[in-house]
Formats: structure tokens, C-alpha cells, sequence
């Protein structure tokens, strides 16, 4: 499926969040099973796995502490979206830890938890409401992943789509903004683009 005449990335958002909703019940077990099978090869010793604390409608990988103990990271937006100096930081979380409405109120390990820089992440893995063949990502529209990914050290750190199959398309608009994601998880596995 190609998505790029003409529909607007608001409307986008609109249908992929309806379709990925519906999907979610039938497969979420199925790309759960894949990420536990798969992820943590990619994960080097001494390296941190980049998580998210999901929302309704994501697919829920917080159990892959049993496989990684004490070697997960949470996202977290370190003031209100509308200041300038917000941005999206991972900080280490194990599970039981607490965590405490981000910037933009997800659950978010606390603040004194501490930074984790880039080169203590592994694989980033990052929920999407919709990933095209060249690896551009529809989120939400807040642009946080983007943004820390701009970064030339946040650049290095693999990041990989977290999506059911029917989410994927072959083209999506794309912005001058967008970083590419190196693949996605779903049902199927995980797959790498080759650039």
C-alpha cells in the first residue's frame, strides 16, 4: 500500500491508530513471541535496550526484562513539550522501579534515575502507528524520536518500528525532519533495511 498521494500526515495518524487498534488483539502475543526470540542478540553485552512505557493501542515489551534484567532504558520528555529546552532523554529502568508522569504525562522512570547517553544503548525499539519500506516512521507528531535521532551519536544506535504487519506500507509522506529507522518487529520477525 502506498500512502503518499496527497493524504495528509493528520489524517494518517486518524486511520493508522484505528487500524493498528484493531490488529493489536490478534498479534500482539505474536510480535511479543518475535521479540523475545529476536531482540536480545542485538543487544550487545554492557548495552542498554531502549523500551517505551506503552500507550493503549501499543504493543506491551516491557517483558523483556526477564531476558535483559538490568539492562533496560524508558523514554523520557524532561519538561513540558511547549518549553524549548524538552527533550526526549532514556533513563535506565528496571522493572518494580518507579516511574512518574514525563513532559507529556507517559510514564517515564524518575528524573534522579539519571541520563543514559547513546553509547549505552543498544537498539532502540520505538512504537509506530506506521513504518514505510525506507524505514520513515508515522508517530504521533511530536517529533521526539526524530529530533534525538538528528544527533550524530543517537544516530549510531539502531532503531527498529514495533508495529503489526498491516501498519506497513510501502511509502509514507516524508518531512525534511524524518531520520529513518534501520527496520521494524512485527508478527514476521524483525527486519533490517539494507541502505
Amino acid at each position: 500500500m502506498s500512502t503518499s498521494g496527497g493524504a495528509t500526515k493528520a489524517s494518517l495518524r486518524r486511520h493508522f491508530r484505528a487500524l493498528r487498534q484493531s490488529l493489536l488483539e490478534g498479534v500482539e502475543g505474536l510480535i511479543v513471541a518475535q521479540a523475545r526470540r529476536h531482540i536480545p542478540a542485538h543487544v550487545h553485552a554492557g548495552c542498554a535496550l531502549g523500551l517505551y512505557c506503552p500507550l493503549p493501542g501499543e504493543i506491551n515489551l516491557l517483558s523483556l526484562q526477564n531476558l535483559l534484567p538490568g539492562r533496560l532504558a524508558l523514554p523520557a520528555i524532561t519538561a513540558d513539550p511547549r518549553d524549548p529546552s524538552a527533550r526526549l532523554v532514556y533513563r535506565p529502568w528496571r522493572a518494580g522501579d518507579p516511574l512518574e508522569p514525563d513532559g507529556c504525562g507517559i510514564p517515564a522512570p524518575l528524573a534522579g534515575a539519571g541520563e543514559l547517553p547513546a553509547q549505552a544503548l543498544g537498539l532502540l525499539l520505538v512504537p509506530a502507528l506506521a513504518c514505510d519500506a525506507s524505514g520513515i516512521r508515522l508517530g504521533y507528531g511530536g517529533g521526539w524520536y526524530d529530533r534525538l535521532r538528528a544527533d550524530p551519536a543517537w544516530a549510531k544506535v539502531p532503531a527498529v518500528a514495533v508495529l503489526p504487519r498491516g501498519c506497513r506500507v510501502e511509502r509514507l509522506p516524508r518531512d525534511p525532519w524524518d531520520v529513518p529507522l534501520q527496520g521494524w518487529l512485527d508478527e514476521d520477525g524483525l527486519a533490517w533495511l539494507d541502505w
